[in-house]
């Protein structure tokens, strides 16, 4: 059985690394939810009834009923692996979405920015001369920047957890909840 994903160390300059944070994102999601159909495989055992050799003797068309999984073991699977997972997942999503709003003294292009705004400002736009000179656009915070990406991953991790949630619905039977009120209920219960 696959591992939940583990914890990334949280800091404000790991969030600021947009490349760690999407490697540390992509990877986690590989790990479990882009395998799930690997991962719940991995959890049947057809062994345990023996061989049968009338079984290749007609084509088995239906075979959905021999892949749902026991209940035990779904939830097994849920409760170790999968939540686990996304829980990891969601803490990193919403510690760097609380760095994304909070202010950043430590931006090392703040100061650039400032010159580079002053400049803006200080600039005569003849605008008959040359239509384009009135065009400024000003250096995104990091900040900003770091909030886009977080509304992106938020997105892509709702996407990412209900495909997840439908295979799992499939193959451990129907699940009346989504994704988003099983894990919420998972994380109470925790």
């Amino acid at each position: 059985m696959s591992q939940p994903s583990p914890a990334a160390r949280l800091t404000p300059q790991f969030c600021f690394n947009q490349t760690a944070l999407r490697d540390f994102l992509r990877i986690s999601r590989s790990t479990i939810d882009d395998s799930i159909t690997q991962n719940l495989n991995a959890l049947l055992t057809p062994a345990i009834r023996g061989f049968d050799p009338t079984s290749t003797s007609t084509r088995q068309l239906s075979g959905h009923a021999s892949r749902e999984l026991p209940p035990s073991q779904c939830s097994d699977f849920k409760n170790r692996v999968l939540f686990p997972s996304w829980e990891v997942r969601s803490d990193v999503l919403d510690y760097c979405a609380g760095v994304a709003t909070s202010s950043d003294p430590d931006d090392p292009d703040s100061v650039l920015r400032q010159i580079e705004d002053s400049k803006a400002r200080e600039r005569v736009v003849d605008e008959r001369l040359d239509p384009y000179s009135g065009r400024y656009f000003p250096r995104e915070a990091r900040t900003e920047s770091l909030a886009l990406l977080m509304r992106n991953e938020r997105a892509v991790e709702k996407i990412i957890r209900s495909r997840t949630w439908a295979l799992v619905a499939e193959r451990c039977g129907s699940e009346n909840v989504d994704a988003e009120q099983a894990f919420d209920a998972w994380r109470k219960r925790q």
